[in-house]
C-alpha cells in the first residue's frame, strides 16, 4: 500500500472542509459605496482584472476618466468628474469594477450602458463605465 495515501487523503479532506467553510467577514464599512455597486472587497489580481478598460473614456461636457494600469497591479485614474474637479485616484480591482476613494467616499467604477448612466448624451451607447447615475463615461 502507498504510504503517501493517508497524507493525500488528509490534504484533500482539509481542502474540502476549507471550501465549505463560510467566508470570513470583512469588518470594513462599505456602506458609503455609491448606487447599487457590489461591496468593494479586494481580490487577487489574477482572479479578476479590468486592465481592458485602460485608456480614455469620455463623458459629457468635457468629463473623462483615463485609466492606466500601475506597476503594483492597481490603476491610476485621472478623472474630471464635474466641471470643477480634476483629480488622480488610486484604483484597485474588485468584484464588479475598480474601487477608488474620492472625497473621502469609497466608490466603484463599473461597466454600464449609456442608458444606465442616466445621461442623455450617452444614451444608446453600449461600451460605458459609470460611478453613479449622472456620472458616466463611454467609448464609441
Amino acid at each position: 500500500m502507498n504510504k503517501h495515501f493517508p497524507i493525500a487523503t488528509a490534504l484533500a479532506l482539509a481542502g474540502f472542509v476549507a471550501a465549505c467553510a463560510p467566508a470570513a467577514q470583512n469588518d470594513a464599512d462599505t456602506s458609503e459605496i455609491v448606487g447599487s455597486a457590489p461591496t468593494a472587497t479586494a481580490a487577487p489580481a489574477a482572479a479578476m482584472s479590468h486592465a481592458e478598460w485602460a485608456g480614455k473614456w469620455i463623458g459629457v461636457e468635457g468629463m473623462f476618466v483615463e485609466i492606466t494600469p500601475s506597476a503594483n497591479g492597481g490603476y491610476s485614474l485621472v478623472m474630471q468628474s464635474d466641471l470643477d474637479t480634476v483629480g488622480t485616484y488610486i484604483g484597485t480591482d474588485t468584484e464588479g469594477g475598480i474601487a477608488f476613494e474620492r472625497g473621502g467616499q469609497l466608490l466603484l467604477l463599473r461597466a454600464a450602458t449609456g442608458d444606465q448612466t442616466g445621461l442623455k448624451y450617452l444614451a444608446g451607447k453600449s461600451n460605458c463605465l459609470m460611478v453613479a447615475e449622472g456620472e458616466g463615461y463611454c467609448r464609441d
